[in-house]
């Protein structure tokens, strides 16, 4: 039998509101997405949905790189 670690109830509640500060950030990136013109994105529309779904870089990605200055 293995190791089994446990999370303290402060480690939980941090995992907790990590996850949910990732979540909010992912929301808005596609919250964004929707309401943005094609032409303000760069790239397809459809290209940026499965990026976003990458925990912390993909909402950051599209934020920096994923809209038109």
């Amino acid at each position: 039998m293995g190791n089994k670690k446990e999370v303290s109830p402060a480690g939980r509640v941090a995992l907790g509101l990590i996850g949910l500060v990732q979540a909010t950030f992912a929301f808005l990136a596609f919250w964004d997405l929707r309401l943005r013109d094609e032409r303000e994105i760069n790239g397809p529309k459809w290209a940026w949905v499965p990026a976003i779904l990458v925990n912390w870089i993909g909402p950051a990605s599209y934020f920096i790189f994923g809209i038109k200055r």
